[in-house]
């Protein structure tokens, strides 16, 4: 694109507000302005985006894999293919995802987000923000689709190691309140910035209290790898739920969560604290079949993948848009669902601000995902740039 140019005509979802007939001035790769029409400036290369919805770019930030390439593989290339799937799907920002492995796998892994985030173009793909490691510091007994053998106490030496494998782009942490040191740990991850996710937890409802206490900011696909809701031992389900200083992630595919509960938890927390992940992994967008997820044998059938000893669902098929378009069926407005995909997961990391992302504002990324009226993804911009068109 050139280096100035406009989109008029738009249904703009700041997602904080709506701009129904709006335009948007792109600047090299950042918003100059944003306002109503008729436009009074002159802009000479202009986007016509009369009849779409514009919105953020969406941002995953809890992904495992794509295409048939996964976090896993410490390889830059498979990230890369990750990116580049992802942009089909209206993703302009992602947070690479590890499972359970062992330490030196997973500084590795480490090492290769580096890579990858350095050599990022906006021509490879959605933008990587960093990694989330979903473990190695948690519950045996709600591992779900993570390798117990590799589940191992919290370690503060480990996770400055990758800390420094990464180039400090460890953006968040999932960590069982109840696993010995996860507490310290908490107190450090916190410290250094990373956002601290409660999950695959077996924890007690005084125990989540305490990691609260120390920081933890989020909870990791909520629900699911969690002990269950009894009403003399609330859990960490009700303790995440009550505090408003916790996001919450969901699968929404239907699968993972009824849509009733769906339904009752965002009413519940609102869009301001419900983040929308993915928690793909690499047979999203290919057929059923079989597949890896950290060195466990995964079946995929109908779009749903399960460990093949187990049959535990071991995370999902599921892309961004398709969780808009589920969120949005349950009769929540269009300004939340998207609010839900944006702006919410962007500021459950700290990467509003620290990365201007998540929200169409003058000095932000024109990262910007155009929709149809059915909110099917028709284009994705990042850093102002037409990475994806729907032909």
């Amino acid at each position: 694109m050139p280096k100035q140019f406009i989109i008029r005509h738009a249904k703009i979802y700041t997602p904080l507000t709506l701009i129904s007939d709006g335009y948007i001035v792109v600047e090299d790769n950042t918003i100059k302005e944003i306002g109503r029409e008729p436009y009074q400036g002159s802009v000479a290369e202009q986007i016509n985006a009369e009849g779409l919805i514009i919105s953020p770019g969406f941002i995953d930030t809890h992904i495992h894999g794509y295409g048939g390439r996964d976090t896993d593989e410490a390889d830059v290339d498979a990230i890369y293919t990750i990116s580049r799937g992802l942009a089909k799907h209206g993703v302009t920002s992602f947070v690479p995802s590890s499972v359970t492995m062992p330490h030196e796998a997973l500084v590795k892994i480490a090492e290769s987000i580096r890579e990858a985030r350095n050599e990022w173009r906006p021509e490879k793909g959605a933008r990587i923000l960093g990694l989330h490691l979903e473990g190695p510091y948690l519950s045996v007994e709600k591992a779900g689709a993570q390798n117990k053998k590799y589940i191992r106490p919290a370690s503060v030496k480990e996770l400055e190691e990758y800390i420094k494998a990464s180039g400090g782009l460890i953006r968040q942490i999932t960590v069982a309140p109840e696993n010995p040191g996860a507490l310290d740990l908490i107190t450090y991850a916190v410290a250094h910035g990373i956002t601290v996710s409660i999950g695959h937890t077996n924890a007690t409802y005084e125990q989540t209290r305490l990691a609260i206490e120390r920081g933890a900011r989020k909870a990791t696909h909520t629900f699911n790898g969690m002990r269950g809701i009894h009403h003399r031992e609330p859990g960490p389900v009700i303790a995440v739920l009550e505090d408003d200083s916790v996001y919450i992630e969901l699968i929404t595919d239907f699968i993972h969560i009824s849509p009733p509960v769906v339904k009752f938890v965002i009413k519940h927390v609102g869009p301001h604290r419900m983040v929308l992940i993915s928690d793909s992994i690499c047979a999203a967008g290919l057929p059923d079949g079989t597949y890896e997820l950290g060195g466990l044998k995964v079946i995929v059938k109908n779009g749903v993948p399960r460990l093949a000893d187990t049959g535990a669902l071991a995370g999902s098929t599921l892309t961004l848009d398709k969780a808009v378009r589920n969120v949005h069926s349950l009769g929540f407005s269009l300004r939340e669902t998207l609010m839900m995909a944006s702006y919410t997961p962007a500021a459950s990391i700290n990467a509003l601000y620290r990365d201007k992302i998540g929200l169409l504002a003058p000095g932000f990324k024109a990262d910007i995902v155009f929709l149809d009226e059915a909110l099917n993804v028709v284009k994705t911009m990042i850093d102002g740039e037409i990475i994806y068109e729907k032909n």
